[in-house]
């Protein structure tokens, strides 16, 4: 089992037609294949909803906190 202290995995995922690189503890790379799973949709395809949705906040955090919170905020 990984420690959940384990340091950032940065991964590429593709939104929008481009790449980029996304640097999250291994605990929420789980959290969001398991929440992909759930929504029945690739981990792009979710990457790219939280990606538009912070996009619309007044001060966009960035995609690697946003993604965090997004996943703290689900049940």
């Amino acid at each position: 089992m990984t420690s959940l202290y384990h340091p950032p995995v940065k991964r590429s995922v593709e939104i929008a037609g481009h790449k980029t690189s996304i640097s999250l503890e291994p605990v929420f790379w789980d959290m969001l294949k398991a929440a992909a799973i759930r929504e029945g949709v690739p981990v792009n395809a979710l990457v790219a909803r939280i990606d538009a949705e912070r996009l619309e906040a007044q001060t966009p955090p960035g995609l690697a906190s946003a993604i965090r919170v997004w996943l703290a905020a689900k049940p």
